[in-house]
C-alpha cells in the first residue's frame, strides 16, 4: 500500500484511474480473429497522460490499483522508467492487471475488447488512497472508466472531492469505452454525473454525440456540454482539428495533415500536453497550437517505431 506521507510538489499533474496491458495486432485492418499475432504495450487513459506529462517535463503521478501480478508489476515498472511517482499504487492479490486487445481497422481507428472482471483498477477503495499525494496536486486529471463499478466509483468521488478541496483544477476526459458500462444510457448517466465537477474537459467528436446526442457538430451542440464551473471545454475533431470554449470566447483551431497509421495514444498525449501547457501557461490558442506540434511528431514516430512509451524521448531529444 503507498504511504500516506508521501507529498509530490504542488505543480504536479496527478492522473487517477486504470492501467492495463493493450494487445495490438501486429497487422492493420484486420478482426481480432483474423490477427496473426499481437504485441503488448502498456495502456490506460489516465496512465497514458502522466506518461505524456512527464516526457514533456511536468512533475507526474499516477494514482490506481494493478495485479499483485507480473503484468501489473511491468506497468509499475514502466511508469517509473517513464519518471512518474508511483507512489498511489497498490497491487491487488486478488484480481489479476486488466487487459485489452484493441483492432486497428483500416483506417487506422480502434475497435476494444477488455478482459476485467472483476480486474485490479475496478476494486480500489477510499480507504486506500494516497490523500497527501492527491492534495499535491495542481491539476488531477481523470476519466470515466473509474465510474462503472464499486468500490473504484467510490474512490473516484473521494480523489475528485479531496482534489478540489485541496485547490487543484480538475481535469476530465470521459475517454468513452462503451464495451465496459452495462448500457449506453447507464454510461451517459454517469460520465455526465461528475460533469459540474470538472475545470477541464475535453471530450471527442465521437463522445459530443453520444452526450448531446447531436449530430452536428457546432458551436449550438458544443454548448449543451458547457457549465458554468467550466474553465475550458475541449472538442477534439481528428483530422479537422479542434474546437475550444472558455468563458470569455471560443475558437477552433485546424489540425495538421498527415497520414495516420495509427491513433492509439493521440487523444491522452493531446490531454498531458494540454496539461502541461495550462500549468505553465493558461492561452488558449498556444495551448492547442502546442497540442498539434506535439500530435504530428506523435503519429510519425508511430510509424517508426511502433511503441508509444518512447515516443516523448525522441520529441525531447531532437
Amino acid at each position: 500500500m503507498a504511504p500516506n506521507g508521501v507529498v509530490s510538489d504542488k505543480s504536479s499533474i496527478v492522473s487517477f484511474g486504470e492501467m492495463l496491458i493493450d494487445f495490438v495486432p501486429t497487422v492493420s485492418g484486420v478482426s481480432l480473429a483474423e490477427a496473426p499475432g499481437f504485441l503488448k504495450a502498456p495502456g490506460g487513459a489516465p496512465a497514458n497522460v502522466a506518461i505524456a506529462v512527464s516526457r514533456l517535463g511536468s512533475k507526474a503521478s499516477f494514482i490506481g490499483k494493478l495485479g499483485d501480478d507480473e503484468f501489473g508489476h511491468m506497468l509499475a515498472d514502466i511508469l517509473k522508467q517513464n519518471g512518474v511517482s508511483g507512489d498511489g499504487i497498490l497491487f491487488d492479490q486478488g484480481a489479476r492487471t486488466a487487459l485489452a486487445f484493441v483492432t486497428l481497422r483500416a483506417d487506422g481507428e480502434r475497435e476494444f475488447m477488455f478482459y476485467r472482471n472483476p480486474s485490479a483498477d475496478m476494486l480500489l477503495t477510499p480507504e486506500e488512497l494516497n490523500l497527501d499525494l492527491i492534495r499535491s496536486a495542481k491539476v488531477f486529471h481523470y476519466g470515466s472508466i473509474s465510474l462503472i463499478v464499486e468500490p473504484c466509483r467510490s474512490a473516484h468521488l473521494k480523489a475528485m472531492e479531496v482534489a478540489k478541496e485541496s485547490g487543484a483544477l480538475l481535469s476530465y476526459d470521459p475517454n468513452l469505452r462503451l464495451p465496459l458500462w452495462p448500457s449506453a444510457d447507464e454510461a451517459r448517466k454517469q460520465i455526465l454525473s461528475i460533469w459540474d465537477k470538472a475545470d477541464i474537459i475535453k471530450v471527442s467528436d465521437v463522445e459530443l454525440e453520444f452526450l448531446t446526442g447531436s449530430n452536428k457538430i457546432d458551436d449550438e451542440t458544443a454548448m449543451k456540454l458547457w457549465r458554468p464551473n467550466l474553465t475550458l471545454l475541449l472538442i477534439t475533431l481528428g483530422e479537422k482539428g479542434s474546437m475550444y470554449y472558455t468563458k470569455y470566447f471560443h475558437g477552433s483551431v485546424d489540425a495538421f495533415h498527415v497520414n495516420t497509421v495509427d491513433t492509439t495514444g493521440a487523444g491522452d498525449s493531446f490531454v498531458g500536453a494540454l496539461l502541461c501547457k495550462i500549468v505553465e501557461d493558461p492561452t488558449i490558442l498556444e495551448v492547442t497550437h502546442f497540442v498539434y506540434y506535439l500530435l504530428i511528431k506523435i503519429v510519425i514516430y508511430i510509424v517508426i517505431l511502433n511503441g508509444y512509451f518512447i515516443l516523448f524521448y525522441k520529441i525531447k531529444s531532437e
